[in-house]
């Protein structure tokens, strides 16, 4: 779980906490130094670096013909960027790389609402939230690359809380909304047709 300081000052603020929260929890990593490598769709092992300086050598080694992912939000790293040299320490700084991360999550989330047509309802946010996290982890959406293309602007309708609870007690319990039911099916009919 981020610090609440830590969202407050270096998150972008189009997205609200719980939203930062649930991003960095499905596509981040606890350790800033953190560095995913992936070639040919292949996992490359890399040696964990001790120090922001490590880091950004070891991207840099790596960025070349791999798709690389640094720090507490697994940012692509390299992107707009021509020369492996141009690669900063801030890409594995916490701060950084969260303000980074999270504004390219936010332009993310501004193109996948777009396609929806913007919607209006909090009820749909989830399902835009996941669209945003997989686009995140493909780097595409309906064909086109969202690292790289333009932010269309306006905002996006957000739950203050991406993820739903069911709060009832039991079985017996009514579901508030229809998703958040369980599953009950009637058995009675297959009951008649089994007896003699």
């Amino acid at each position: 779980m981020l610090d609440a300081a830590l969202i407050k000052g270096c998150t972008d603020p189009f997205l609200k906490p719980a939203v930062v929260e649930q991003f960095v929890q499905a596509v981040g990593s606890d350790d800033p130094l953190a560095i995913t490598v992936k070639s040919g769709g292949r996992l490359i092992l890399i040696p964990k670096p001790k120090t922001p300086e490590e880091a950004i050598e070891i991207v840099r080694k790596n960025i070349a013909g791999s798709i690389v992912r640094v720090g507490l939000t697994q940012i692509p790293a390299g992107i707009g960027i021509k020369d492996a040299s141009e690669l900063k320490v801030d890409l594995v700084d916490p701060c950084a790389n969260l303000r980074m991360g999270t504004g390219m999550f936010a332009k993310i989330l501004r193109i996948v609402a777009k396609w929806y047509r913007n919607p209006t309802s909090e009820e749909v946010f989830p399902q835009l939230f996941d669209d945003a996290v997989h686009a995140w982890r493909t780097g595409k959406f309906e064909g086109g690359s969202v690292f790289q293309a333009e932010d269309p602007g306006g905002a996006v309708v957000q739950r203050s809380e991406v993820t739903t609870e069911n709060t009832g007690k039991g079985e017996d319990s009514l579901a508030k909304k229809p998703e958040d039911a369980s599953i009950r099916i009637d058995l009675k009919r297959i009951e008649d047709r089994m007896r003699p």
